[in-house]
């Protein structure tokens, strides 16, 4: 399995731009480790629950996890100015385009202020699957969100199957067949 790229500014991103988004992610995270953060709960286990969320799309969408009972889920959590990030999208949505009529559903839920939504919404035009910005999200069973990606995904029985999806099994077409696939037959 190839390991994922080194952080690396794209060229269309200012380093500031990039920096700034890094802190939003990191000084939260860190700050947590020092202080006592309460409110924000551990990332939910493999086999345990899948947390209850809900989320309004940037098409105006409400997306809650009890609508999505039945379906094979993946929670995903990126940003325009992660390259991992960027460079899962096209795997992820030929799999969803493939597989969303077998009750398949992602939901790509962008960490980036409401200050960048327009930014968000001209990446997300080339995407199929419903995009949410984490602002106008209500998911903190997840945790705190200390990487990008990162993923969840929950089976049908809204069981959490793989948490805290990150690191060097970023998401390409094999390893959506390895993991996804099986959860789609499954009742």
């Amino acid at each position: 399995m190839a390991a994922r790229p080194k952080f690396v500014t794209p060229p269309n991103l200012d380093p500031k731009q990039a920096m700034r988004g890094a802190f939003r992610l990191i000084l939260p995270g860190l700050l947590c480790g020092v202080l006592s953060c309460p409110g924000l709960a551990a990332s939910p286990k493999e086999g345990q629950p899948a947390p209850q969320f809900e989320v309004t799309t940037i098409d105006g969408r409400v997306i809650s996890s009890t609508a999505l009972s039945g379906e094979v889920t993946l929670v995903h959590f990126w940003a325009t100015w992660c390259p991992p990030c960027v460079e899962e999208m096209p795997a992820l949505d030929k799999f969803y385009r493939e597989h969303q009529q077998v009750s398949f559903e992602v939901i790509a839920i962008s960490v980036e202020d409401a200050d960048d939504e327009s930014k968000v919404r001209e990446f997300a035009k080339r995407f199929a699957f419903p995009v949410a910005l984490k602002g106008s999200s209500k998911v903190d069973g997840f945790g705190r969100l200390w990487a990008l990606p990162l993923s969840f995904l929950i089976d049908r029985r809204q069981i959490v199957r793989k948490s805290d999806w990150t690191g060097p099994e970023n998401i390409d077409a094999a390893i959506l067949d390895k993991l996804v696939r099986p959860l789609l037959s499954e009742d």
